[in-house]
Order: C-alpha cells, then structure tokens, then sequence
C-alpha cells in the first residue's frame, strides 16, 4: 500500500502546530475534492467572517414556559426543542469532563482546529475509505450553530451537508471563534445545543428528562451517560429496553475520564458496575398538557396562541410568530385570576354540566386594562374526541363528532369561530352612540307593540311583551329590553353610527352576513342591529362593556400580566411613532365620553334590579335578581334571540366584567328554550360575587345633570 497519504500528513501536522491559520490547507490536502470545487480563501474570507460574527452572538433555540399568575406554576411550555439555558456554572464539573473524554480530549490544548485529529482521521480515512470526522467540541457547536440559526432550507442544509466545502468553513470559522470566545464559553453553548435523544435539547432538559434532575446534580456515572448519547441518542439510547449499548458508551466515557484523570481508576471502576439507574419526565407541551388540575386554564392557553399569533411585535407573520413561541425562550404569565377562575368554573354549567350539547360559558373581563380574568366552559379542554356524541348538526353526518364533553373549539373567543347571536346585550351600543351623540337619559318615545320604520324600508318589529308599551326612557327601555323604543333610538342616532362604535369596542364580523350588512354601503340601514342579529363571542361583549365600566375606555382584550424575553427583559414593540413599549402593557383608548359611559351604566342599572343614581327604571327589568346575587352597584343586559336559541348576559361593577351565553355551537338552530335563559344569568351574578368576596364596595359615579336631561 502506498505511503504517500501517510507521508504528507506528517509534513502538514507541524505546519498547523505552527500557528498556522489555514485549516483549509490540511482539509484540502485530506479532501481532495476540495480543488475541483474552485473555494479559495478570497472568496470565502467574507461569508466566513460574517457567520463567525453571527454564531458569537447566536442562541440556540429555547423552550417557552407559561406560568400561572403567581409567576411560579408552571402551566404548560411550548417548544420545537426542549431546552433550557443554562449557565456553566450551573453544571456538575462532571458533565463538561464527560463531554470532554467523550467527545474532544483535547478540547483544552487546540485552538479550534485538533492537528492530530485531523491528521488521524486522514490516516484512517485513507486506509478504510471511510469518513472520520475529526471535529472538535468547537467545530461540532460551529455545525449547529449555524443549523440553529438557519432561516431557510437552504441555509439547514449548507450547514449540515456532509462535503468537503462544509467542512472547510467549519474550520475556519472554529479557528476564528476561538480567538473571540473562550473556552468556557464554547464549553456553556456546546452544552446548551447538543442533541441528547427524546427531544431534550441541551443538558437542562437531558438531566430533566432523563434523571428528573438538574445539570449542577449529576453525578459521573450520570454525566457520562449523557456525555455518550451525543455521538448518537437513537443508538446508545438508555430508555431502551436492552441498555447493552448505552452501557458500553457510557462505560468507555468512564475509561476515557479516568485516563484524562478526571476520575481515579477505582472510581471509574465502581461507576461502571452500576447499573443506568433512569428517572424519566415527560415535559409538558402546548396546551393539550395543562394538568388536570388546570383543565379549565387550557381555554385561555389556546386564546393566548391566538393573541400571540396576532401580535406584530414577534414577527412579521403568523408563521414566524408562532415559530418564535416555540423557541424563543419566553416567560409568559397569564393574566387570569385563580379566585375568579375559581368562581367562574364552579358557576358556569351547573345545570347543563359537560354532557350536554348546550354550551354554557363566562369570560370576565377587568376594566381599565382588558386583562381576562377568567374563561370558563362547561367543556373538558381535551384533543380526545373518540367518546363525544355524533354533533347535534343534522347537516354535519354521523361520523362528524360533537364539541362535548371533550374540545379545545375556541368556544370563548379569541379564535376563529364566529361566536353566536348576542340579541339584546346589543342595544348597549345605540344607546351609548346616542349619549355621546349629545341625546340626554330623559330622551322620551311611546314606544308601540309593533313599529314600522320608515328608515329601514318598512320593516315591523315587535317587543316581547304587550306589557312594553307606552312612554319609555333609556332608563325603562334598557330595563325592560323595549324594542321598539330602541329600533326608534337607533334610528335617530343612525345605525352606522352605533355598528362603528361597536367596531371601536372590538367587535368584529366574522361571517359574510355580517360583514356585508356592516359594510359602509349598508350600514346604515341595519335596523335589526340594535336587536343582536350579529354574532360575537363572549371575550368580545366581556371586553366591550368593561369599557363601559372604565369611564368609556376601552381597552384591547389581553390574556397576560407579563412577558419577559430570556434574559430576563420585557418583551417590546415599536409603535408607529417609534416609541418602544411593552408587550404586555394595557393597551387602552378613550372610545366615547366618560359622561356618556355614566350615563350607559345608570341606564344599565335598571336590567340587574339595582338603582340607578339619577331616573327611574319603571317598574320592571330583565333580570331583576343580579342586585341581590351581587351584593353591591352592578349593571349589565339580558338578551336572547328568536325561539331563544342562545340566551346571554353581560354583568359588570366598577371592578370586573362577565360575558356568559347559553347555546348550541354545533347547530345554532337547536333552541336552548326560555327555561335556559336564566343559566347565563345566574353564571354572571354568582361569578362577580364569588370573585369579589372580601374586596371593598365601589360604587358607579353618576352622570352629570346635562346628559341626565
């Protein structure tokens, strides 16, 4: 056999001892393909210089955790590779030692670049024709470095293609980062990118996963398993049934430490007769993997990806949003409040319970900040749909399942669904449009059984009752839910007007019926607008009222209290204007006068049985026992549609506001009956009363005498 291959190695091992900064004259040399290729360090100096720039700065990718509001409770994580920074001087000395005798004894000694493992692999490679890496510590964390920071398929594969030309870049960029970092700090992303198996990337999530413990407590026999699995997890896997190989690995990890003195021989001795002794966790991930004690919270994780999914302030489209949940390495506390999600769970579906096609559900609001404090359904959050019913849909087929017991449909809001008929709870926004239109409380109408409207082309609505008619304010007309009093507001302050403030509310129209009577052709001729024809979602009405509560401003809907970046920052954005703010800050503007809000919340007073501060109710309301549930100034609106086939209503105090509705999501057409209607009712009274028990009495500031009239 020739011994020309073994010759010029021995030429070009001392030129690299040298100094020399061409690797690329002994890859060249070991892989001669390298010069059909035309790569000459000229027209590589540049790219190379400019990814050696970026992998001193780059992070690997990073598991995202959701918290409970304490800050402390780990609710779910969401990652595409589980991992956790962690800093080296949270490791165990016995993992970077490990690391070290299993992969690059002579991590310490090199510059980047191990003349003797190149030029050993060279030698073996010429003998067998096989490929012997002889990568370092460093040019093994150059490789995935730049996978990690890959933006195309492109980019994954240039970095990770098995060539010569990859190879080269490899090590030089290796050779340049050393002279940037430093050993320790190769050593501490080395650590925090490796692939160990079982999705956990990292040695935070390899010393969780495999040993339900933390990187500082490994012992050496731990270490060493772990520091084994790099050269190939599938193969010397652990978690296999037949630990045969992942013993022998872990077993020559002990040899190498013990000659590299890290390990005396006896020690390294009685670790290998130990058994792998395994404590395997399972991390949580999306909010399929809430825990049972947190079902309920996994409705407001799912509103939260949707709000992510929604926000420009982490990228710029709902893909790359989402990509960045999942690796970003976020700290996400949610907004809900424990008692008043508490209360909210207890309060909703206490008839109905799970087994029921009706869905029964609350979303609280708090004013002055849009935070939701609460989402509840009468629904177990669950992807496990195999023993749901067929769906009550007779348009749906048999093999269609129903949305109960098991869902994670967006019932609440917050997604894609349209929601459900909201009826009279939609009065609020003609009524509101008027007052801050200059129309005063006092605004009189003898409001009729039946009134046809010249300004909506002749059409005839009705009240409910008989008992309705006759001389109506807003107070008595909000309080009894008069129709034909409202359709003549409406009419009077314009139905654009009162479809465009509901806009600024955040209600938004999500099926082509709606979008098209709301468009600005035909607006102004939506009459049945005022009677809650349109579809909304209970995080909607919850959040447009609270407005209402706020002194009429309102407040875009936000399902977290804090969003920290991994290094511990807030997370921000840029406004138009360039000024940086907080993702999870209030986000919050005046929509109509605070006198006119005043005056909406007097007016709203009359439906719940309480009184208000400045007229008269009537008599009458809608839902007469909310005072007394309560116990102390509430306001709100009943509604329901035709053959109350969905029944709602919308409660609120100065503290806190609740959208609760009864119906079929599946089939709109299956009536939930008159006898329901009180349900939502019932879930608003008991919820606020339940979620400010112990908290001081606030009372509603009255309007001023000029918008009384």
């Amino acid at each position: 056999m020739s011994n020309r291959p073994l010759a010029a190695a021995g030429r070009l091992v001392p030129l690299l001892r040298a100094g020399l900064i061409a690797g690329i004259v002994i890859a060249a040399a070991a892989y001669p393909l390298v010069a059909l290729t035309g790569l000459g360090a000229k027209a590589t100096a540049h790219a190379v210089e400019q990814k050696t720039r970026v992998l001193k700065t780059a992070l690997p990718a990073e598991t995202s955790y959701v918290y409970a509001p304490d800050g402390k409770t780990v609710l779910t994580m969401f990652y595409e590779e589980y991992r956790q920074y962690t800093k080296l001087s949270d490791m165990s000395p016995n993992i970077q030692q490990a690391i070290v005798a299993a992969e690059d004894s002579r991590f310490y000694q090199h510059h980047g670049v191990d003349p003797k493992g190149v030029a050993r692999a060279f030698v073996a490679n010429a003998r067998s024709g096989g490929s012997q890496g002889a990568s370092t510590l460093t040019m093994q964390y150059v490789r995935m470095a730049l996978r990690d920071s890959a933006t195309t398929p492109k980019e994954v594969q240039e970095a990770t293609q098995q060539t010569s030309v990859r190879k080269i870049k490899e090590m030089r960029m290796a050779l340049d980062l050393e002279k940037e970092l430093s050993k320790e700090q190769i050593m501490e992303r080395y650590l925090n990118s490796a692939y160990f198996g079982h999705r956990a990337y990292g040695i935070y999530a390899a010393s969780e996963i495999f040993f339900s413990k933390t990187p500082k407590d490994l012992t050496p026999v731990e270490a060493a398993t772990l520091a084994g699995l790099v050269k190939s997890p599938s193969e010397y896997d652990p978690a296999d049934s037949d630990q045969k190989e992942a013993t022998g690995r872990r077993n020559y990890v002990l040899d190498r430490m013990s000659q590299l003195g890290y390990l005396s021989p006896d020690s390294a001795a009685a670790a290998k007769s130990e058994p792998i002794r395994l404590k395997l966790t399972t991390p949580p991930h999306d909010c399929a993997a809430v825990a049972e004690k947190y079902n309920s919270w996994g409705f407001a994780c799912d509103y939260l990806k949707n709000w992510w999914s929604a926000q420009p302030a982490f990228g710029a489209t709902r893909m790359e949003r989402m990509d960045n949940l999942r690796r970003g390495g976020y700290r996400i506390v949610l907004s809900l409040d424990p008692k008043i999600q508490e209360a909210a769970e207890k309060n909703v579906g206490a008839k109905e319970g799970t087994g029921s096609p009706f869905a029964n559900g609350i979303v609280v609001s708090e004013p002055g900040t849009g935070r939701v404090k609460a989402m509840a359904v009468n629904r177990t959050y669950s992807l496990d749909l195999s023993e749901n019913p067929p769906s009550s849909n007779p348009e749906a087929g048999p093999k269609v399942k129903a949305n109960y017991p098991n869902t994670v449909a967006p019932l609440l809001g917050g997604g894609d669904l349209a929601g459900y008929q909201a009826g009279s709870t939609f009065k609020m926004f003609p009524m509101l449009a008027a007052l801050d239109s200059g129309m005063t409380l006092s605004t009189s109408f003898n409001a009729p059984y039946r009134y046809r409207s010249a300004v909506y082309d002749g059409w005839s609505p009705s009240n409910a009752s008989a008992a309705m008619t006759g001389q109506q304010t807003m107070w008595s007309g909000f309080g009894k839910s008069v129709n034909t009093y409202f359709v003549w507001l409406e009419e009077k302050v314009g139905a654009e007007r009162a479809v465009r403030l509901a806009e600024q509310l955040g209600l938004r129209w999500r099926t082509d019926v709606d979008r098209d009577h709301a468009s600005p052709a035909k607006a102004s001729k939506w009459g049945a607008f005022t009677l809650g024809v349109s579809d909304a979602t209970p995080l909607e009405m919850a959040n447009a009222y609270a407005a209402i509560a706020a002194d009429g401003r309102y407040c875009e809907a936000i399902p977290v209290q804090a969003i920290m970046n991994r290094d511990g920052t807030p997370t921000t954005y840029a406004t138009p204007g360039g000024i940086h703010r907080e993702v999870a800050k209030p986000r919050c503007r005046q929509v109509v006068s605070a006198d006119a809000a005043r005056a909406a919340t007097d007016a709203a007073r009359c439906p719940t049985g309480d009184t208000p501060a400045r007229g008269s109710c009537g008599g009458w309301s809608t839902a007469d026992s909310v005072r007394g549930t309560v116990g102390r100034p509430v306001a709100g609106k009943t509604g329901t549609t035709d053959s109350t086939r969905s029944a709602w209503f919308v409660g609120y105090t100065p503290e806190l506001a609740a959208a609760s509705f009864i119906s079929d999501p599946d089939n709109p057409f299956n009536a939930v009956g008159d006898g329901q209607s009180q349900i939502p009712i019932a879930a608003v009274a008991e919820t606020l009363r339940d979620g400010l028990k112990g908290t001081p009495t606030r009372q509603f500031t009255p309007p001023s005498d000029a918008i009384v009239g």
